[in-house]
């Protein structure tokens, strides 16, 4: 997606040579019509899926995932990372560590929102290391559910998430992959 490779290019700031920061375009804040492309053209690449649901984790993957789920016309369900006085008690959660932000988290999913029936497409914001994926995909397998793909905004390739899912057979798209972000410079996997 060459508009998103020229945002990042704009907007983006690089923090050390595993970290990219991207507050503007998908962590702090989104522009709506680059996202709602973005979503479109997740919809384009999983055209062929038989997708009844999206899925992400909150909360950085909503606002992508949410314009996939409109662009393929299906309801959207994310995984929260804390329990709430509300939730569902016997909800499937997965503990993962996070690159970004340095702890272990929970992801929860309550079981009402994802079973058997259902073929889910995962859209999230960043792979990095890919625990955060790995745990996603945990819940979708003991939902019953089928996992139809996972798309990606930013793939960061240098770091071992995108290539261990594709690994273990996993169907993975991702608008943009970054090769390296060595010297302060973004270079991008063509």
């Amino acid at each position: 997606m060459d508009l998103l490779k020229q945002r990042i290019l704009k907007e983006a700031s690089i923090v050390n040579a595993d970290v990219l920061k991207v507050d503007s375009l998908l962590n702090h804040g989104a522009d709506p019509e680059l996202t709602l492309e973005m979503g479109r053209e997740f919809a384009r690449r999983f055209a062929g899926e038989t997708i009844t649901k999206v899925i992400t984790v909150e909360s950085s993957g909503i606002p992508a995932a949410f314009a996939t789920a409109l662009a393929i016309g299906v309801p959207l369900v994310f995984a929260r990372r804390k329990k709430t006085l509300i939730g569902d008690p016997d909800a499937y959660c997965e503990r993962v560590p996070s690159f970004t932000k340095g702890i272990v988290t929970d992801l929860i999913v309550s079981r009402q929102l994802l079973g058997p029936a259902d073929s889910v497409l995962f859209i999230d914001d960043i792979i990095a290391n890919g625990d955060a994926a790995r745990g996603l995909i945990r819940i979708v397998e003991q939902s019953g559910a089928r996992l139809a793909g996972v798309g990606i905004v930013l793939e960061k390739s240098f770091q071992a998430g995108g290539r261990t899912l594709r690994e273990l057979g996993y169907r993975l798209e991702s608008l943009v992959r970054i090769r390296s972000l060595e010297n302060h410079v973004i270079s991008f996997e063509e």
